[in-house]
């Protein structure tokens, strides 16, 4: 709900500070005073084209500030989604709209929303879901032909069919896009699967072992220095034993050994170097015959160092290609073997998608054809009720239809509907369908738009074709009346509404107004009293000369005030024309 709306020097307002409520507010004054700035900040705040002459002469820039509260009902989930985009804060419902619009060689604007500055094109976007201003084709979203489909449901109730169908078309998206992705590049998979095959199997026909590079090398260090490992292990042999120069270790040793058990016999003290040195001799023979043992074993093999050095060279190939350790190699191989099973499986896998898209595809056929009926049924009862509106508010000649348009699609489904169906009293097919599938987005099978024609003998045209004026605004109040909540913009604004009325058709005007208040907070800026007296709040607009500028402002009147300012709307302020002001307020049972 608009609550404030501030003006600053835009064309004849100098400052203007405007507060609204709930319920119908009427905007009155006399012709030229500036009712029509209200509208003209009002499309600036909501994102309008900026122009640079509705600055007021003199003035450096024009500011607009509109503050709107949503405390009390929260939020619209599309307001709440459409914010959250655009990264700003209002938790706690509140949302400032401002628009300053910069004189100069090149005029600038600057748009912001709670502080935080914004595109026009955001502004616009917040905008339409904050005002609707009837009678000068901006800012309508029943003008939108992208949202007749949502309205129609709402009114209908088949919001919930709808959604429904959202979900399984976007499951068949997913379902379709996966299968692309499968289908993308056939010649690629099958070049991956040789790629694949050829380093799995070279891998492992390897046969490779974690540890086995450091075995091999250990081996082949031993073989290569089979021979001079045998001399050094001989001569060391010799030492301990004999068969080389010099005496051996062990019998040098034994010697000693005898001579200190016969000297410890004489000297007991000596007793523990005589163990000592047998001891050593003991080990020195266990050495000797160890190092005979390792002498046996070495064996000189040219073939087994061969091989060994074949086995480490292919080592080498699979590391430079497939990791840096023998591990990592190994862990490649499995990795690959784990890929080209998966696309040996991506056979099945379409397969399987390809079943699912067929009983997709069965349901969105099934669920277009239910809403698509549920649709037209609605279709007849909005057509019915928003003539009767219209017939009430003067326009009984006006025509009202909804028209469903579908689109061939080689890709769709098949739903034997006609290509394009237009709703007045019943539906008539208008172009029947060819027998080919038909095109099913997440709204539906069909295309919905509102047709209207105000005069006798003109063709059906597009709402947002139709000329703006006071009969454009009866018939949006009649659409906002019939339609309710289904909206969604929890402000309008008419603009004249009642030209081409009298006073009688007037007051039935007021009291559609006054009805749609109830639940939507409506602003009228109107020339007749029978509207005006419906108002919960009235607004005068008035101008006057000072210091050779003109200045327009705005005040609330009540009361007395109030009273001569409808009786000045019937032409004069008289006892009669006072007289059936008072009559006016009574019967709208307003506090005056």
């Amino acid at each position: 709900m608009l609550v404030e709306l501030e003006i600053r020097d835009l064309a004849v307002v100098d400052h203007a500070h405007v507060t609204f409520a709930p319920g119908l507010t009427a905007i009155t004054g006399e012709t030229g005073a500036g009712k029509s700035l209200i509208i003209d900040a009002l499309q600036l705040l909501l994102g309008g084209r900026a122009d640079a002459t509705l600055i007021r002469a003199g003035a450096e820039a024009t500011y607009v500030e509109g503050v709107f509260d949503f405390s009390d009902r929260g939020l619209p989930e599309r307001l709440r989604e459409l914010l959250a985009e655009a990264g700003i804060d209002a938790e706690d419902g509140t949302l400032i709209l401002s628009r300053e619009l910069t004189a100069g060689p090149r005029p600038r604007s600057a748009a912001r929303i709670n502080g935080r500055a914004v595109v026009q094109s955001t502004l616009a976007a917040v905008g339409d879901l904050l005002v609707d201003v009837h009678g000068q084709g901006e800012h309508v979203a029943l003008l939108a032909p992208t949202r007749h489909a949502e309205f129609l449901d709402r009114f209908t109730g088949t919001l919930d069919q709808q959604r429904m169908l959202a979900e399984t078309v976007t499951r068949l998206r997913a379902i379709r896009a996966e299968l692309d992705r499968l289908d993308a590049d056939e010649r690629e998979r099958i070049r991956r699967e040789d790629r694949l095959r050829f380093e799995r199997d070279e891998i492992a026909n390897a046969r490779l072992r974690p540890d086995e590079e450091e075995t091999l090398k250990s081996e082949r260090a031993l073989l290569a220095n089979a021979e001079r490992l045998a001399e050094l292990a001989e001569a060391a042999i010799a030492a301990l034993q004999g068969g080389g120069r010099g005496g051996a270790a062990v019998d040098a040793l034994g010697r000693a050994a005898d001579a200190l058990a016969e000297l410890a016999n004489l000297d007991p003290r000596q007793r523990e170097t005589a163990a000592m040195v047998a001891a050593l001799q003991e080990q020195t023979a266990d050495l000797a015959r160890d190092l005979r043992a390792y002498r046996e074993a070495i064996e000189h093999d040219p073939r087994r160092l061969a091989h060994i050095e074949e086995r480490l060279a292919l080592i080498a190939t699979l590391k430079r290609k497939y990791g840096s350790t023998v591990a990592e190699v190994i862990a490649y191989g499995e990795r690959a073997a784990r890929e080209l099973e998966a696309l040996a499986n991506a056979e099945s896998e379409r397969e399987r998608l390809r079943e699912e898209e067929t009983a997709l595809s069965a349901a969105i056929a099934d669920q277009a054809r239910a809403l698509s009926a549920a649709r037209e049924a609605g279709a007849v009862r909005l057509v019915t009720a928003v003539r009767a509106e219209l017939a009430e508010l003067g326009l009984q000649q006006a025509r009202f239809a909804v028209q469903f348009t579908r689109r061939p699609a080689s890709d769709g489904v098949a739903l034997d509907l006609p290509i394009a169906v237009i709703v007045e009293d019943e539906p008539r097919i208008a172009e029947q369908g060819t027998g080919g599938p038909l095109a099913v987005e997440s709204g539906g099978a069909e295309r919905v738009e509102f047709l209207v024609t105000l005069n006798p003998g003109e063709p059906l045209r597009p709402l947002a074709r139709v000329a703006s004026g006071g009969e454009t605004s009866r018939l949006m109040l009649a659409l906002e009346t019939v339609l309710g909540d289904a909206a969604g913009v929890p402000t309008m604004v008419f603009d004249e509404i009642e030209q081409g009325l009298g006073g009688r058709s007037g007051g039935i005007v007021g009291a559609k107004l006054a009805a749609l208040a109830r639940s939507r907070q409506v602003i009228c800026i109107t020339h007749l009293p029978q509207i005006a007296a419906r108002a919960e709040r009235h607004l005068v607009v008035s101008k006057e000369v000072s210091g050779g500028r003109t200045h327009t402002s705005v005040r609330l009147v009540r009361g007395e005030e109030r009273q001569r300012e409808l009786a000045a709307m019937f032409g004069s302020v008289t006892e009669a024309t006072l007289h059936s002001a008072a009559e006016l307020l009574a019967a709208a049972g307003s506090v005056g």
